[in-house]
């Protein structure tokens, strides 16, 4: 376990990845006055003068000790470099294993976002305390993940959320594919059923709930779900993110899941996509109620979630 920082220094914190998700909790870390390390393969990272970036490949341990020295903790939010069952089984044990090896030596608990993947009975609502056994594909690679953790020697904490949304999120349902329509008037193309409660997680209510976990011991070797608002619809969150940018309800056309898994046949992309679509065919909802209590958290309103949203997209066309 790392020990008590002075008063005159300021907590350090690593963070892997770059993402939306290893962004946002770089920010705010930075933002409540720590040392922030981001580690990535280009350097890439927030601007801001308590973070540090460094160019690096965490998957070699070599490279990881002495940037992990003196870390209060580890986010390590690095995602496959492809939505491919394979990739993700070429590359993210192989990583974690090397991360939580170096930050046990440090003395560093790892933080870990992670997916609804692993649960094994999707149907009811998922809570902290389900089962996570599912089997094959990508489900299968996160339930192996997580039993890694659970299995090592180094602190960990797992952070459970449902689909992103919120800034610099691009490749999720609720991101570019959904955004950027919406704002720009046209119909928008979902998948499975429209109409159907299913979980979605801001962001910057994920980074929150990462750092916290990472704070107090207490917390830790176990999985928390992410502060997460009621389920919504793709249908109502695309009317959220239009009442937010003060335009039109999008019409929204679904394509059945018989249509997708024939797309699949022929396109591995689609095949991958058409995995995940008992997420789109029936209720997919999670319970973060047990979660949110134990860290003293709340998720962000959807009508200030939805307009931050929008707003960053605002941003990046102009």
């Amino acid at each position: 376990m790392s020990q008590p920082d002075s008063p005159e220094v300021p907590a350090l914190f690593v963070v892997t990845g770059a993402g939306p998700v290893g962004w946002t909790v770089a920010e705010q870390l930075a933002t409540a006055g720590h040392r922030v390390r981001v580690l990535t393969r280009s350097g890439s990272g927030p601007a801001h003068p308590r973070i540090e970036k460094v160019a690096v490949d965490v998957s070699d341990p070599a490279q990881l000790g002495g940037l992990f020295r003196g870390a209060k903790a580890v986010f390590h939010c690095i995602h496959g470099s492809q939505y491919s069952a394979r990739v993700w089984g070429e590359e993210l044990p192989g990583a974690e294993q090397t991360v939580l090896a170096a930050a046990g030596e440090a003395g560093a608990v790892v933080v870990f976002p992670e997916s609804l993947y692993s649960y094994s009975e999707p149907e009811r609502p998922m809570t902290e305390e389900g089962p996570r056994e599912a089997q094959g594909g990508k489900r299968g690679i996160r339930t192996a993940l997580l039993k890694a953790r659970a299995a090592s020697a180094t602190d960990t904490v797992s952070v459970v959320a449902g689909d992103f949304f919120g800034p610099r999120v691009r490749g999720a349902h609720a991101g570019e594919r959904m955004v950027k329509p919406v704002l720009a008037g046209k119909y928008l193309l979902v998948i499975g059923n429209a109409g159907l409660p299913h979980s979605f997680t801001y962001v910057p209510d994920l980074a929150a709930a990462m750092i916290r976990a990472a704070q107090d011991p207490v917390l830790w070797n176990r999985v928390w779900h992410a502060p997460t608002g009621p389920a919504l619809s793709q249908r109502q969150i695309a009317a959220a993110f239009a009442a937010a940018a003060g335009v039109r309800a999008p019409r929204v056309v679904a394509i059945p899941g018989r249509a997708l898994r024939m797309m699949g046949m022929f396109s591995p992309g689609t095949r991958e996509l058409a995995e995940t679509l008992y997420q789109f065919e029936r209720p997919f909802v999670m319970d973060s109620r047990a979660s949110e209590a134990a860290l003293g958290l709340q998720p962000t309103p959807l009508t200030e979630a939805a307009a931050a949203t929008v707003a960053w997209w605002g941003d990046q066309e102009r």
